[in-house]
């Protein structure tokens, strides 16, 4: 399964809506199928989510269709295309829907879920005492929040021992996560207090402010496989951040529980 995506800046649902049916109309001939698509007008971005035989199938059947063929391809690992097949409908010209969404109203395309996590919370707890580590909480929480503020993330909920946040960027995910590690460090130059962090992109579903599905439960698992001061990333938000400035350490493919097959990994430096 493929996710592809365009720049094209200026796109309209109109146009969008008319090269999907294009391709809808030809896939069969290369045994490609096109699920669904989001548009985000405001980055003049498309995302369009296929089964299919290969990269290079799925790239000829936008050629074929309607010459349009994306600048990125990135292979979604089975166990993960439950974020965009899953809790998400479609209008009838193939745009995606999130739930409680009418029809008309698009979503604008993947988030990438970030978690952090303190290290040793209860350790902690027991070792300085709850009036220390309150104190120490809060500068985490300020830390998250004040980065959360300059990259334009949402927070989602409090997690007890860290912050579960959602953005629309994967890059300002990225930039976020470093944001607050340097917070972190400069705040607490002793070692007292020490974060890791995860973060995964996909479509996640929505539901009473809340988010749900693979794509979280994967940026937790990055959390959590983390080393204390360090930021794991899905390859999928490493494949969104490209020509971005970013550098990212490549770890290969790491088993995680709850997914089938080993998920390519990378670290932020």
């Amino acid at each position: 399964m493929f996710m592809d995506i365009h720049d094209s800046p200026g796109a309209t649902p109109e146009a969008v809506a008319s090269v999907h049916m294009a391709d809808v109309r030809v896939q069969g001939e290369y045994g490609v199928e096109y699920h669904k698509y989001w548009l985000n007008e405001a980055q003049g971005k498309i995302y369009c989510l296929c089964t299919a035989p290969d990269a290079e199938a799925a790239v000829t059947v936008h050629r074929i269709a309607h010459g349009m063929v994306a600048q990125k391809i990135i292979e979604v690992a089975p166990e993960l295309a439950e974020n965009f097949l899953g809790g998400c409908e479609v209008d009838p010209g193939g745009a995606a829907l999130t739930p409680g969404t009418k029809l008309g109203e698009r979503d604008c395309g993947t988030r990438t879920v970030l978690f952090t996590d303190i290290v040793d919370s209860t350790s902690l707890m027991g070792r300085l005492g709850d009036d220390a580590c309150v104190g120490l909480f809060q500068q985490h929480d300020a830390a998250v929040r004040n980065a959360l503020a300059a990259t334009g993330g949402r927070e989602v909920k409090h997690t007890g021992d860290g912050i579960m946040a959602a953005f629309v960027s994967a890059a300002a995910a990225v930039r976020c996560a470093i944001q607050i590690h340097a917070s972190i460090a400069e705040a607490c130059s002793d070692g007292s207090l020490m974060i890791r962090i995860g973060a995964a992109a996909g479509e996640p579903v929505e539901a009473n402010h809340d988010l749900f599905g693979s794509t979280v439960h994967l940026a937790a698992r990055l959390c959590s496989h983390a080393d204390p001061q360090q930021t794991l990333v899905s390859n999928a938000v490493a494949e969104l951040c490209i020509g971005k400035c970013l550098a990212f350490r490549d770890l290969g493919e790491v088993s995680l529980k709850g997914f089938d097959r080993p998920i390519r990994v990378h670290a932020v430096p």
